[in-house]
């Protein structure tokens, strides 16, 4: 009879261990959450900084890469007007030297 109720004893403390397990379980699981939201909370408000400024980024090298984009047009240009320029001083020094060249040679055949 004692030992019966010795194993009815064991079987309820069982029972009753099972649930309290169960019990701090969830309970555990629901802190967790607790605890995980200000985390998560954290971390997302820092996923969209970090995503603004990566925003900020591509516009700024979308600016650079126009702004290099404009000075190579500006000094192509430059360098076109330099060949121009330098081209047209060559072909006026030839007039130039064409000019004296018949200067001379008219003042050659002048009389003294």
């Amino acid at each position: 009879e004692l030992w019966v109720s010795l194993e009815e004893h064991q079987d309820a403390l069982e029972l009753i261990m099972s649930k309290y397990r169960k019990q701090m379980l969830q309970l555990l699981e629901g802190r967790k959450r607790e605890e995980a939201e200000p985390v998560l909370k954290v971390h997302q408000a820092n996923s969209g900084e970090i995503e603004s400024q990566i925003d900020r980024i591509c516009e700024m090298g979308a600016v650079m890469r126009k702004a290099v984009q404009v000075d190579d047009e500006q000094f192509f240009k430059v360098q076109e007007k330099l060949a121009q320029l330098e081209l047209e001083n060559k072909e006026l020094r030839e007039l130039l030297s064409i000019s004296r060249e018949s200067f001379e040679v008219g003042r050659e055949d002048l009389p003294d």
